[in-house]
């Protein structure tokens, strides 16, 4: 649902809400990597850090580690979004938010059609 309330906002609304397609984006990302961790047994601190959930995820999985510059640029949108006068947010930053979750999406597909594979 978050990949698309950003890609909605991002088509249907102008000027775009870049704040809020950023959270989303980030929020997506967020939401996937701690679904991994509790697939796999672990409960996923309650963090909006996107690099520490990142490497719970490489230790089970190195792979992770693809997608860990990823996280590293998402992760300031989970909560500074909220208080705008730390953190300014460009078009460029709504359009590479998009452009990197439509990236751990394809990650996390990968992963699935593998596994499916090796069952």
């Amino acid at each position: 649902m978050d990949m698309d309330a950003a890609t909605t906002l991002d088509k249907h609304m102008h000027p775009r809400p870049l704040e809020i397609i950023c959270y989303h984006a980030e929020q997506c990302a967020e939401k996937m990597l701690k679904g991994f961790l509790v697939e796999n047994g672990i409960l996923p601190p309650k963090t909006h850090d996107l690099p520490l959930l990142c490497d719970k995820c490489i230790e089970i999985e190195p792979r992770f580690s693809e997608i860990s510059d990823i996280c590293d640029f998402l992760t300031a949108f989970g909560v500074q979004p909220r208080y705008p006068d730390e953190l300014t947010i460009l078009d460029e930053d709504a359009d590479k938010s998009l452009t990197s979750i439509q990236k751990v999406m394809s990650f996390f597909k990968s992963l699935s059609i593998e596994e499916n594979e090796e069952a």
